[in-house]
Parts: C-alpha cells; structure tokens; sequence
C-alpha cells in the first residue's frame, strides 16, 4: 500500500494532505525545509517504508523508515509544527496555518488505523514524499 503526501512549503512550516488512492486521509504539518537539518527540518521528498513503533511517550505510533540522515521520525499527534515537531510529522483534522493544524489526535488515530490495518495483513506500507504542483 502506498499513501502519498502531498506538501505545500511556506516559510513557517510544512502543510500537506496524504491520500491513498483517491481518498484524502488527513492534513499534515510539519517544520518548513531546512535542508534536512536535524531538529530543524521536515524529511527530504522521497518514498518511506512505515512500521509500528511503541514508546512511552507516544504509545503506538508510525515510524517513517530510513530517511537520510536521520533517525526516529515519526507520525505523531501535534497541532503546532514549530512547537512540538523536531522533523516528525503530524496528521491534522484541518490546517489552521503555516504549520499549524487542529484535531490532530484525531487525525492520528485514523492514519494510525488505516496503516496498522495494512501491517497486520503483513502488506508492506509505503509514504511517498511530492511537493504539491498546482
């Protein structure tokens, strides 16, 4: 299975929507490009393998596998990408500015089903990385 992510780059953060197929999955947010800087970035454009990842302080969540140069990103609930985002990316409900978004636990947990439902049927689940084109 392969969701797209489609971002639009503006200067005080990243906002995009991930489809599968046809159907729009969520808003996201994410920190604006900063070449790829640690803490600092979104992730390079590209296609992620995504896995199931637990940890204390986010529970179960959605690693985004192998990016360059960078570890531990992940799909997580935040509403404010210059906030609470170091690189990761957050699933929103609807985009209330650059990099801003609202409902993201929401959000969450819809992406959150629709990926673990693909992992528990031992399909391979993908995140592909577009700048949107008008």
């Amino acid at each position: 299975m392969e969701l797209i992510l489609k971002r639009m780059y503006l200067p005080e953060g990243t906002n995009g929507k991930i489809w599968l197929q046809q159907q729009l999955i969520c808003m996201t947010i994410e920190l604006p490009w900063n070449d790829n800087m640690i803490r600092k970035s979104c992730i390079p454009e590209g296609r992620y393998s995504l896995k199931r990842r637990f940890s204390e302080r986010f529970g179960w969540h959605i690693l985004i596998d192998l990016v360059p140069n960078r570890s531990l990103i992940l799909f997580h609930p935040a509403n404010y990408a210059q906030k609470e985002l170091n690189g990761c990316i957050a699933p929103v409900s609807s985009l209330s500015g650059e990099g801003k978004g609202i409902d993201s636990r929401k959000a969450f947990e819809r992406l959150k089903s629709i990926v673990y439902d693909y992992l528990q049927r031992g399909e391979e689940v993908f995140l592909h990385i577009q700048k949107q084109t008008l």
